[in-house]
């Protein structure tokens, strides 16, 4: 499958979402769809796409066999369907709960598995985290896939986030070594000031005992 661009798995996870949630407004006319795509809630980021770009995006989604437009009329009167996984077009199979996870990630983004379970409940109810991490698992080993993997641990965070690969690799994998490369480099900078300083402090001692020695030796002229 070719790579998904983020606004090609937006309208993807859009109308897969509306397919579960509403079934009965399914499939969507590109107003509809256009308004799925920007919502301002369970969506990250949220975007503000126009009617011209959604258009584009489906026609886009037709070439990759991904979606098609019902045809009862016109190109813009046509309703929109998706052809990912799960349909006769598609050689792909997913089962509710992997389905669930990928549509999350498709419109927000990495997750952790606990965020997925409460943000899944319209499409499926997980009974629990394990039951998640369950279909993570079978999604990373996939026979066709892997279709996620999953990211080093954030700071401040208790578990690991999920991300899809239907846009390729995903490059927030090694935070452990970025946030070790950013401690040694703002070690080496520290101690770089500290040198600085030291030879400053050095400099102005020695032209203290300079300007104390001068003095000493012209106390002692007087003196004599």
């Amino acid at each position: 499958m070719d790579e998904l661009s983020l606004h090609e798995t937006r309208v993807l996870g859009a109308l897969i979402e509306k397919e579960h949630t509403t079934p009965d407004n399914y499939p969507l006319s590109l107003n509809s769809l256009t308004s799925a795509c920007n919502q301002k809630s369970s969506r990250e980021p949220v975007l503000s796409l126009s009617q011209d770009e959604v258009q584009n995006i489906v026609d886009d989604l037709v070439k990759k066999h991904l979606v098609i437009n019902d045809e009862n009329g016109g190109k813009r009167s046509a309703k929109i369907r998706h052809r990912f996984g799960n349909t006769e077009f598609s050689k792909i199979r997913f089962n509710p709960q992997q389905l669930a996870i990928l549509t999350l990630l498709f419109l927000r983004g990495p997750q952790t598995p606990g965020e997925l379970r409460t943000r899944s409940a319209r499409q499926y109810a997980f009974n629990d985290v394990q039951e998640v991490e369950t279909a993570l698992d079978q999604l990373a080993n996939h026979e066709q896939g892997p279709f996620i993997v999953k990211l080093n641990r954030e700071p401040g965070q208790s578990a690991c986030r999920y991300a899809h690969l239907f846009s390729g690799a995903v490059a927030s994998t090694a935070t452990a070594t970025d946030n070790s490369a950013l401690a040694s480099s703002n070690s080496a900078d520290e101690n770089n000031a500290l040198a600085t300083r030291v030879d400053e402090l050095e400099q102005e001692v020695a032209t203290l005992k300079a300007q104390l020695t001068a003095l000493q030796e012209t106390v002692s002229a007087l003196i004599d």
